[in-house]
Order: C-alpha cells, then sequence, then structure tokens
C-alpha cells in the first residue's frame, strides 16, 4: 500500500485541476508596456524634482560664461532638499513650498531660481553678495564689505560710465539682510538682475548649475562640440576673490 496521501485521496485530481485553473493569470503584454512606462514617468519626475533638471539658456545674460542655446544639467539638492508643491509640469503652485536642511550658496555659484517678479519663470545668474554682506557698484566694479571683488568671469560690452548710473554701473551700498543674496549675470550691460529687483529670496532657488550637455548655435544651425561635456566653472580662470580696496 502506498503511503502517499495523494493517491489515496478521491479526487485529488480534480482539486488540482481546480487549483490549476484559479491561479493568478499571466499580465498581457499591453499592460507590461503600460506599468513600465508609468514607472518610468515616476522615476523621471522624482530624478528631475529632487536630483538633477534640464535648462536652457534663452539669453546673452550670462555671456561669455554661457551661451544663448547652450543646455545646462543643474542639482537639486545642492542647497537642501526642495520640495515643490505645485500640480506636475503645470507650474500651478498650491501653497509654499518645503524646505528641508537648507544651505546658503557660495559665492560665485551659478543658480537657477524662481524669478521673483513672476515665478512661473526660471532666471540663472551668479551669486556676487551673501547674506549679512555690505555690497555696492561703483563704475561697474563691485565691493563687498569695502573690499573690490575680483571677477575674471564679468563680461562688458559698455565702458564705465564717469556719471553715475543707477541699476547698472552702480548701486548703493546696501546691506544684504539674511536669507537672501545679490545676484548679477556675467553680461553685466545685459542682464536683468539683483541691480534692477532686488535681493532674492534663498526660498526661489532651485538649484546649482553645474555642465552643459549640450550646445546648439543658433546662428549658424550647427553643434558647438567644444561645449559639450564642460562645467559652468571651466571658464573661471582664478574665481571670484576679494582684492585690497
Amino acid at each position: 500500500m502506498s503511503n502517499n496521501p495523494e493517491q489515496n485521496t478521491p479526487g485529488s485530481a480534480g482539486n488540482a485541476a481546480a487549483a490549476t485553473s484559479t491561479s493568478k493569470p499571466q499580465k498581457s503584454t499591453l499592460r507590461e508596456y503600460t506599468e513600465a512606462i508609468l514607472i518610468a514617468l515616476l522615476l523621471a519626475l522624482l530624478i528631475r524634482t529632487f536630483i538633477v533638471q534640464a535648462f536652457k539658456i534663452p539669453s546673452g545674460s550670462m555671456e561669455d560664461t554661457l551661451l544663448i542655446g547652450d543646455h545646462l544639467l543643474v542639482t537639486k539638492f545642492t542647497y537642501g532638499i526642495h520640495i515643490p508643491n505645485e500640480v506636475p509640469l503645470l507650474n500651478i503652485q498650491l501653497f509654499p513650498d518645503y524646505l528641508l536642511l537648507q544651505e546658503t550658496p557660495e559665492r560665485g555659484d551659478i543658480i537657477v531660481f524662481k524669478y521673483p517678479l513672476d515665478e512661473s519663470k526660471d532666471f540663472i545668474k551668479r551669486v556676487i553678495g551673501l547674506p549679512g554682506e555690505k555690497l555696492e557698484v561703483r563704475h561697474q566694479q563691485v565691493y563687498i564689505n569695502d573690499r573690490r571683488l575680483e571677477e575674471p568671469y564679468a563680461h562688458h560690452t559698455e565702458p564705465p560710465s564717469l556719471e553715475r548710473i543707477p541699476e547698472r554701473d552702480d548701486v548703493g551700498p546696501v546691506m544684504i539682510p539674511e536669507g537672501h543674496v545679490f545676484v548679477m549675470g556675467d553680461n553685466r550691460e545685459n542682464s536683468h538682475d539683483s541691480r534692477k529687483w532686488g535681493f532674492l529670496d534663498l526660498d526661489k532657488v532651485r538649484g546649482k548649475a553645474q555642465w552643459i550637455y549640450w550646445s546648439w548655435n543658433n546662428e549658424n544651425g550647427g553643434v558647438r562640440f567644444n561645449r559639450i561635456g564642460l562645467s559652468v566653472d571651466d571658464h573661471e580662470p582664478t574665481g571670484p576673490a576679494l582684492a585690497n580696496p
């Protein structure tokens, strides 16, 4: 006599057939593709929100450091964890963003931020003045706490005027409040920046510009291969430093 209970149980074959018929059906090919696409979109959204985002340079305000048609990768976590409270892809903000472990940018950092006068637009500028500092611009020359700032990246298309030209060649002196920075474009006579609209709230900072991953010259319709892969800091021969008064 066999000791196998399955062989001695009436209807065992029927039970096995029933178990087979009630097993979980395999996913259809369409469902598998749909789930894969949804997961990929979710990962892309998370990466764009918290890790890195691509931006395109639309104007010449940062020349010659960044050119029109440069495409940048901007890290979103450099200055803390920024949790946006807006409808994805629609830029409709529901309530103020959350900021965790917030850090202050360093002088010379090129940052992307929400334009204070229209937060649906993103601007890119360089950090010049930090919280608590006294800043003054005299005849195109920047002074921080009465010390002249060396700016090898600054590009001027007009010579300094003998007369005071507010919001272009001359600013202040002003004290930068806590929680704010003073930003300027490298193309000094062709940049809409803190000289015109004031200090930038650090809560508006989206991230730090890092690398150029693509560059297209609209004038001749060609790729700037020599710029692909460059760090935005590659254009700074010495870096911003304070010189003697």
